[in-house]
């Protein structure tokens, strides 16, 4: 989702091959025999296979919208150092959070509290901006959001009347910003000798 949304941003022309885990073509575990994906082949053997790589990777090659903090170092540096936490930390309580059945260790309650410690972080960066790096919108709103997203749909009675006002409004305009809603389109599984399916229209 967040590697789709940064190509679209960057405007670079890449074919889309939706898989199905399940079914993963010889080529893509060729490029990348982990068989995660997304995997961008960019050519010239070059593969980037993590989602966040692959935002880097579009953004570096064209950032119309200053995505990437117009190269601000300090802020660039704040907001990787964000991403990390997300990935890393709250990624690791999310899915024991969604997935607490397979966790037994410890109660669904206590996951999702512990996934709150990076949320409340959240509020309090959007109590003073209306996005997490300042006034605009950029690479850490783009690269978060969708795992916020993840995680206030396993309960969302519960999200809807918790207390990070700040949260729920930031996470409802990205979900129906154009941004967002242009990459949920749905694609037929590919299958070789399909015509080219692009993510930029030409």
């Amino acid at each position: 989702m967040r590697a789709r949304i940064a190509i679209k941003q960057s405007g670079i022309n890449v074919e889309l091959r939706e898989i199905t885990l399940k079914n993963k073509p010889s080529h893509m575990l060729t490029l990348s025999p982990k068989g995660t994906v997304p995997v961008l082949w960019v050519g010239e053997g070059l593969v980037v296979d993590e989602s966040f790589d692959i935002m880097l990777w579009a953004l570096t090659q064209n950032d119309p919208n200053g995505w990437l903090l117009n190269n601000n170092e300090l802020l660039l540096n704040e907001a990787l150092a964000l991403v990390e936490m997300n990935d890393n930390e709250f990624k690791g309580h999310l899915d024991r959070y969604k997935y607490s059945v397979r966790f037994p260790e410890d109660s669904e309650e206590n996951y999702r509290a512990k996934g709150e410690t990076f949320l409340t972080l959240l509020e309090n960066k959007l109590m003073k901006h209306d996005f997490l790096m300042g006034d605009h919108f950029s690479l850490a709103d783009a690269a978060i959001a969708p795992f916020i997203r993840q995680f206030a749909h396993v309960d969302k009675a519960w999200f809807d009347q918790s207390d990070y006002g700040r949260v729920k409004v930031w996470l409802t305009n990205f979900l129906e910003s154009d941004r967002f809603t242009s990459i949920m389109k749905k694609y037929a599984p590919w299958v070789e000798g399909d015509e080219p399916t692009y993510l930029i229209s030409s």
